[in-house]
């Protein structure tokens, strides 16, 4: 499947970032139920000594498909340049290989600042992490 633009409003996209090309996340902008998505197939790569998936992983994850969500929210025809302010993690339960998938759904927020809950998921549905966060809209994205 070819991958859109960064400034499509749905579907699969690649943001093309360091910590994408990394890590190796999915972005989805079309979950069912609205929000954002971003999933991962856990690889070797991904698990910290214990052969489970590494806790700043999930962060990443969920910080991506409600900073996603968080976007889409302040304008729904681009991606707007958001910062994360706050991130809260509650890790529910561990994981290890196959595929989780971060949902992000926007709960509040107003002209520049947006609030987001996450949850991601392992393939059988099964909880593994919550987030709640806050996003600040910004007018540009910071030079790189």
């Amino acid at each position: 499947m070819p991958l859109a633009p960064p400034e499509a409003p749905s579907g699969i996209i690649a943001d093309n970032s360091g910590a994408q090309k990394t890590i190796g996340y999915v972005i989805d902008l079309s979950p069912k139920g609205g929000g954002a998505a971003c999933f991962l197939d856990i690889g070797p790569g991904h698990l910290n000594r214990n052969g489970l998936l590494h806790g700043g992983i999930m962060t990443v994850l969920l910080d991506v498909a409600c900073g996603y969500a968080a976007s889409l929210s302040f304008d729904q025809t681009k991606i707007a340049p958001v910062l994360t302010v706050s991130l809260n993690m509650s890790y529910v339960a561990s994981a290890g290989q196959g595929r989780m998938t971060a949902i992000g759904k926007v709960t509040g927020g107003g002209r520049k600042i947006c609030y987001a809950n996450g949850e991601l998921r392992d393939e059988s549905g099964q909880l593994v992490a919550s987030a709640a966060c806050v996003f600040k809209r910004i007018s540009q994205r910071p030079a790189t």
